[in-house]
C-alpha cells in the first residue's frame, strides 16, 4: 500500500470517527416541553383543544379527555409538511388543582414545543383571566381561616 492510500484510508477514518462524536453530541430532537397549568383539567383540555383545532387548524389524529391525550398534526411556519404532535395533561390530586402540560413534537426542535405551550398559556389567561392562586396540599383553607404559612406569619 503507497503513502497516498494510506493517508487517504487515515483521512476517511478520521472523518467518519468526527462524524460519530458529532453526531453523538447533538441534541435530541425527541426533547419535551412542560408547563403547569392553574386553571384546573377541564379548562386545559378546552383550551388545549381549542388551540389545535380551532385556533390552529392543525387535523386532530386522535383525542381522550379522560386519559388526558391529544394527538395532531402539527404544521409549522416553515415547513408545509406536517408532523406528529401530541398535548398530554397529567391530572393533580384534585379537579382545581394545578395540572401538568406536555407537549411533544419529535420532529421538530424544541422551540416548536415551546411556542405551543406560550400559546395555551396566553390563551387561557385571555379566555379565563388571571389564573386562580395555587391551592396548597390540593384543599384551599376553610373559609375565614388562614392557611399554614399565612398562620406563622401572624406571629
Amino acid at each position: 500500500m503507497g503513502c497516498a492510500s494510506k493517508a487517504a484510508l487515515v483521512g476517511a477514518l478520521s472523518g467518519g470517527v468526527l462524524a460519530v462524536f458529532i453526531v453523538a453530541r447533538a441534541p435530541s430532537a425527541s426533547a419535551k416541553a412542560t408547563y403547569e397549568s392553574p386553571y384546573g383539567y377541564t379548562r386545559t383540555w378546552n383550551a388545549a383543544l381549542r388551540l389545535v383545532r380551532v385556533d390552529r387548524g392543525w387535523k386532530i389524529a386522535e383525542k381522550d379527555e379522560s386519559s388526558g391525550y391529544l394527538l395532531f398534526e402539527y404544521t409549522s411556519p416553515e415547513n408545509a409538511k406536517p408532523s406528529a404532535g401530541s398535548v398530554e395533561l397529567i391530572r393533580g390530586p384534585d379537579a382545581d388543582v394545578a395540572v401538568g402540560v406536555v407537549v411533544q413534537i419529535p420532529q421538530m426542535p424544541r422551540y416548536h414545543e415551546q411556542m405551543v405551550l406560550d400559546a395555551l398559556a396566553a390563551k387561557m389567561r385571555r379566555e379565563y383571566g388571571d389564573a386562580p392562586p395555587p391551592i396548597r396540599g390540593g384543599h384551599a383553607p376553610p373559609d375565614g381561616l388562614p392557611d399554614a404559612g399565612q398562620a406563622a406569619d401572624a406571629d
